[in-house]
């Protein structure tokens, strides 16, 4: 759909199913750099370690098994947004945008770090980014959460940016 005057959240009708695949995408993305670097590589918390429960806290087996739970979820955000994305490269209709593309997956990304963060850090209190982290866990917390809004907004730019760029190549 060529029609820049039709639009999804700002975004041309004619690039949403490419960005909704992205966003998608992201959120997988995301979702496995928070398991694999916070998790696993730093080790800095899981899943579990901050539940109000000391028992529940403690249980490493439990804690790693909700990882694994938390992976498997990321896992399929990853294939679905693959399979959207497949979807709209095969659509005729979908303008292809890589800048579009790579915007919505940050923008994702940073979904997943503001849903994740209010919910587990903040709401539910289950675990939190850096408790042994120097000064308030609080701070590290609050960090997530800016990083996260940090991707939405950029990576929201880049995809308004890159359609107004193709529609500027397609005037001259």
């Amino acid at each position: 759909m060529a029609d820049g005057s039709r639009h999804w959240v700002g975004i041309p009708l004619d690039i949403a199913p490419l960005v909704r695949a992205g966003v998608v995408l992201g959120v997988g993305v995301g979702g496995f750099f928070d398991g694999i670097v916070f998790h696993q590589i730093l080790q800095w918390h899981h899943i579990l370690s901050a539940h109000p429960d000391p028992a529940v806290a403690g249980d490493l087996r439990l804690n790693v098994f909700a990882d694994g739970l938390f992976h498997a979820v990321t896992y399929a955000a990853t294939i679905a947004g693959v399979a959207l994305l497949w979807r709209a490269r095969r659509d005729p209709v979908v303008s292809p945008s890589n800048r579009a593309f790579v915007g919505s997956v940050v923008l994702g990304w940073g979904v997943f770090n503001l849903v994740e963060g209010v919910v587990n850090h903040h709401l539910l209190a289950v675990h939190h980014v850096w408790p042994a982290g120097p000064g308030p866990v609080g701070r590290w917390d609050l960090m997530y959460l800016a990083w996260g809004a940090l991707f939405i907004v950029g990576g929201y730019a880049v995809i308004r940016r890159a359609h107004a760029q193709s529609g500027e190549r397609a005037e001259r």
